[in-house]
């Protein structure tokens, strides 16, 4: 969850420094305050579209940074999507920044290391919902939407089942497509491919075979130079040089017996000698002029040559065609019994999946309708009277890897107005209101452990305000530890169920306007919550808060102070 958020010269604030802690925190202050703008600050670091004049004037930038820190469970959660962005989580702790120069150039970081908006974005998705004028809310998208209903109505189970049986599915009709397409490809080329394989198999060739005709087509080639050259070679290799090297040798030896040695030296140089005259002599035999078999020889020469020309570079390249050419040809004789059983596996396939469907739409079916029921519920006591929520499941032409249906959650805000999808509704007080409503219905469910709301008081007070105040608290508190809600109001019967109360102010620095904050417990508190209630009777509004801190502390949510990392905001 987001425990620090520092903002530095944006519009009206130069730096403030918010400690936000686990449960509800509320942001409080006069109007124009700057209040909203904090909010703001969040929505730019977490991706928002920035232009040049958030930037405080007579400052070159603005400056933004968040920490983030995640219990084992939330990290253990988000740790693929995180890896997905290139985004590695140190300590258990996350520090996003993000800079916006005076020519509304941004820069961005993720713990250090520079990043892209766009990254940002994304990660803002998994980290917070907010909520009011802004478009970072996750229940505003259909796949958010169609994952809430389906966690709400326990159905984990039926997905998998639709997920796996469409992989399944979609796996065979690529496979059976593949092979249709493949068959008439072989089909187009069949004449083609019999011509191949008919002319490499006529002509025979065999491995080595170019390599030896290129040897016996030199030798035929120069038949009467070779036949001269070996005879001539032969006559020169007497022993006459050797026998008058034996004598020298023998004298050498009856001076010298150290020299003795040598024989062995000697007597092989004897028997090479013998040995190359022999292979000399029998090679002058061999050879013979031939001019019919080197017209053969030259012949198959040509042959192997075209065949490489059109099939090669090289004989076995010729082979390999040949063959790969058959197994083409033989897929023509076993295609069709293969397509037979792709036909049949596709068609249980198809039946698993339609089953799976049918589940999966049972399930939300169920699902949707307790959904929209209890989340009606709370919309009278949160304000919202003429307001009713539906979910509709519309039935696709062509179900997917999540179903037969579309989920979408719509509302209908006043009596007699048609219902529309969510995305679709002005943002507004009674959005923000219907959207905790959700929270509340789907706390359990959601995966996004940080809540902004910023126009949630809007239009409301008295008893509504403490029934919103009240269900903020329960969302905030429902997940002990892992989750947190931040909301901007000017109601002290929402603010008096807030576990970490600050409070902003605006005054004047350097001659220009500046919005500071404070962490508020105790008596400070209670006179900020009298500050909220008004009238001209201090003492009377400070009764009044004790009675809402009262009311508020015996309420299920029962929110209590939560100490401030630094027990105070810092103020520059």
């Amino acid at each position: 969850m987001l425990t620090e958020l520092r903002v530095r010269d944006l519009a009206v604030i130069a730096d403030v420094t918010l400690p936000l802690a686990p449960g509800l925190n509320v942001l409080t202050g006069e109007t124009g305050a700057g209040k909203s703008m904090l909010v703001d600050a969040l929505a730019l670091l977490l991706g928002e579209r920035a232009s040049a004049d958030v930037v405080r004037p007579g400052a070159s930038k603005t400056v933004i940074e968040g920490a983030f820190e995640f219990t084992s469970t939330a990290l253990h959660r988000l740790s693929p999507p995180f890896a997905a962005l290139g985004v590695e989580v140190e300590d258990g702790r996350l520090v996003l920044k993000r800079e916006i120069a005076g020519e509304g150039r941004s820069r961005a970081w993720v713990n250090g290391s520079p990043t892209t908006v766009s990254v940002l974005a994304q990660l803002g998705a998994l980290l917070v919902d907010l909520h009011g004028q802004h478009e970072t809310q996750s229940l505003l998208r259909a796949d958010a939407q169609r994952d809430m209903l389906d966690a709400y109505a326990d159905a984990a189970v039926e997905r998998t089942a639709v997920r796996d049986a469409h992989e399944r599915l979609r796996e065979l009709e690529r496979r059976e497509e593949e092979l249709t397409a493949r068959r008439e490809d072989v089909r187009r080329k069949a004449d083609y491919l019999r011509h191949v394989v008919e002319e490499i198999e006529r002509a025979a060739p065999q491995s080595g075979e170019v390599e030896t005709l290129e040897v016996e087509a030199k030798r035929l080639a120069h038949a009467d130079e070779l036949g001269r050259l070996s005879r001539e070679l032969e006559q020169a290799l007497d022993t006459a040089g050797l026998s008058r090297a034996a004598k020298l040798f023998a004298g050498l030896t009856r001076l010298d017996p150290s020299v003795a040695r040598w024989q062995e030296l000697l007597d092989g140089a004897f028997a090479h000698v013998a040995e190359l005259t022999q292979a000399a002599r029998a090679y002058a035999a061999a050879i013979e002029s031939d001019p019919n078999r080197l017209g053969a020889v030259e012949a198959r020469r040509d042959v192997l040559f075209r065949l490489t020309q059109k099939y090669g570079p090289t004989l076995p390249d010729v082979l390999a065609t040949r063959d790969r050419s058959a197994r083409e040809l033989e897929l023509l004789d076993t295609a069709d019994l293969d397509l037979r059983h792709f036909a049949e596996q596709r068609e249980t396939a198809a039946a698993d999946f339609a089953r799976a469907c049918a589940a999966l739409t049972a399930k939300r079916t169920q699902g949707a309708t307790r959904l929209a029921q209890a989340v009606n519920e709370l919309l009278p006591p949160l304000g919202m009277p003429g307001g009713r929520f539906l979910v509709r499941l519309q039935p696709r032409t062509t179900p997917h890897a999540h179903g037969a249906e579309d989920v979408s959650f719509e509302v209908t805000l006043n009596v007699g107005m048609d219902a529309r999808p969510l995305a679709k509704v002005a943002s507004g007080g009674e959005l923000s209101r219907l959207m905790l409503a959700l929270k509340v219905v789907l706390v359990q469910h959601d995966a996004v452990a940080t809540l902004v709301f910023d126009e949630v008081d809007q239009g409301i007070g008295g008893e509504v305000g403490g029934q919103v105040g009240q269900a903020l608290a329960t969302v905030a508190q429902a997940v002990p530890g892992g989750r947190q809600a931040l909301v901007i109001t000017h109601l002290p019967q929402i603010g008096a169920y807030a576990n970490h109360h600050l409070v902003v102010a605006k005054g004047a620095r350097g001659g220009i306007a500046t919005s500071d904050v404070q962490v508020v417990t105790g008596d400070g508190r209670a006179r900020e919550l009298a500050r909220m209630l008004g009238g001209p009777d201090m003492q009377t509004a400070l009764s009044h808060a004790a009675e809402l801190l009262r009311k508020a502390s015996a309420s299920p949510a029962a929110p209590a102070d939560t100490p401030s990392p630094r027990g105070r905001a810092q103020r520059r």
